[in-house]
């Protein structure tokens, strides 16, 4: 009768299993779904972005909901734990911009397959198929059932179902189900860190422009910064997507009801005036040239005619003839490029998900639930969530080592 399930083989259940393991705990691992970790084997474009190797105390500055809920387990099972532990597995893994930690193999099928030997050891059997509840007798766990009618008695179960983001890898929501019919609340769950849709429509003309080293600012309607950040973005047929705008995108809360701008810097490293020089600099070589053959080397081709267009500026009007406020304009343009949010994509295109089992109904010291004994959350089904650079990986193995050490 002391065994433990954890439902769900992810990131935060596989870590889960591989410390129940490590202390000669019988568990089950149950996964619906023919491969573990398949979430994160697409992750980071399929090279999986494990952890952040920042100080520890810039982890907490970027999770934005509940990050105190987390101290305990962050402590416990820290990021460098974390590599340590692949380490040791044999994983090597490298260190990149932005402090992120990926595997030196570049590949997250190689995480994947790591954190599936931790997790599948001596103690550890894996069930295929998908729970269908949580028995609870007198305020207690006592066991499992599935959906093809399998019944497993425990005498804890550790919920590692992930969110509602990306659900054709098994994250729909079940682990919501669970906690409700236990008598937890749900905090409601919305996409974070996700794409953006734009009210601008000529976005769709730069589809597949991808930008390097661009300055990116949101602000409410009463022009207040919510976010700023320096990086990457991708334009989409629908708005604007990359690692600047997914985690700008935690910061517009009930963007439905704000009017949020973003702005974008093209030329972050030239101020006005310098960027006013380069211009002309780039004008002497081309005294003849139309406009719209001029801007290559300060553009990428697909964005000339876009920039004009908001610029007010007309595309086939010679070099020599553009006059000093139309530089202005260009500049300007150039140096605060700017988009207004109108939505945002739906919440299966999400990296994770915001919301769920609220986090004042379990102990932060445990993750063990206030209300049930012996039933145990870890991962994105709890109502944490950070932004991108590892952080929320490291959650999903910080909560699930810690619940696989109480469980």
């Amino acid at each position: 009768m002391g065994k433990t399930v954890v439902i769900g083989g992810g990131p935060a259940g596989m870590m889960a299993a591989g410390r129940l393991n490590a202390r000669g705990k019988e568990t089950v691992l149950i996964e619906k779904n023919p491969m573990l970790g398949k979430k994160l084997r697409i992750t980071g474009k399929g090279r999986c972005n494990i952890t952040n190797a920042c100080d520890i105390m810039d982890i907490f500055e970027n999770i934005p909901r509940n990050p105190r809920f987390l101290y305990s387990a962050i402590y416990s099972f820290s990021n460098t734990d974390v590599v340590a532990l692949l380490e040791n597995m044999g994983l090597k893994t490298k260190v990149e911009r932005g402090m992120r930690v990926f595997p030196e193999s570049d590949s997250a099928h190689d995480v994947a397959k790591t954190l599936e030997r931790y997790a599948l050891g001596k103690y550890v059997r894996l069930m295929r198929g998908e729970a269908q509840e949580i028995i609870v007798r007198n305020g207690a766990v006592c066991g499992v059932l599935l959906k093809d009618g399998r019944k497993l008695e425990c005498e804890s179960v550790i919920v590692a179902t992930g969110g509602v983001s990306y659900p054709l890898t098994g994250s729909t929501g079940d682990g919501y189900r669970f906690a409700a019919a236990a008598g937890h609340s749900i905090v409601t769950p919305k996409a974070s860190l996700v794409p953006v849709v734009t009210q601008e429509k000529w976005v769709k003309d730069l589809m597949g422009v991808s930008l390097k080293n661009i300055a990116f600012k949101v602000t409410d309607a009463k022009k207040r910064s919510v976010y700023e950040d320096f990086g990457e973005m991708l334009f989409t047929h629908f708005g604007v997507s990359g690692p600047v705008v997914l985690s700008a995108s935690a910061h517009m809360r009930d963007i439905d009801k704000n009017a949020y701008t973003m702005h974008i810097d093209l030329k972050p490293a030239l101020t006005a005036e310098q960027l006013d020089k380069r211009i002309l600099r780039d004008f002497s070589a081309l005294q003849n040239k139309h406009l719209v053959n001029a801007l290559d080397a300060l553009l990428p081709k697909k964005m000339i005619e876009p920039i004009l267009m908001l610029a007010e500026l007309a595309p086939h009007k010679s070099v020599n003839q553009i006059s000093k406020e139309e530089r202005r304009r260009l500049v300007e343009t150039l140096k605060d490029l700017t988009l207004t949010a109108k939505s945002f994509r739906p919440i299966a295109e999400a990296i994770i998900t915001s919301g769920g089992v609220n986090v004042k109904e379990i102990n932060p010291s445990t993750m063990e639930s206030k209300l049930v004994t012996g039933l145990y959350f870890a991962g994105e089904v709890i109502d944490v969530d950070a932004y991108t650079g590892g952080f929320n990986l490291q959650i999903a193995f910080s909560s699930g080592y810690l619940a696989g050490e109480n469980a």
